[in-house]
């Protein structure tokens, strides 16, 4: 999915994103808005060095467990629920 979003940015150089990453609930809350940031830095830090996109177009942010998709009652929600999504920046 990298490989193609490094595509589309290479391909759209106007095109900026805010790159969220989310968590389930499992865990302390601060733990977990640390770790969803830090899971969208790594998607920021691997377009930037393994594909050369400019940095000023990625921003990226974590919001934890805020915004869930599925319920994290079972381990298949909460296994939907650690992800990493793109957001159309200005």
């Amino acid at each position: 999915v990298l490989e193609e979003i490094a595509k589309l940015l290479n391909q759209r150089t106007d095109l900026k994103l805010l790159v969220v990453g989310h968590t389930d609930n499992q865990g302390a809350f601060e733990m977990n808005m640390n770790l969803s940031s830090q899971r969208a830095k790594s998607v920021v830090r691997y377009l930037v060095e393994t594909h050369a996109i400019d940095s000023g177009r990625l921003q990226s942010a974590g919001v934890g467990y805020l915004a869930p998709v599925a319920s994290n009652d079972s381990p298949e929600g909460r296994a939907k629920n650690r992800r990493v999504e793109l957001v159309k920046g200005k």
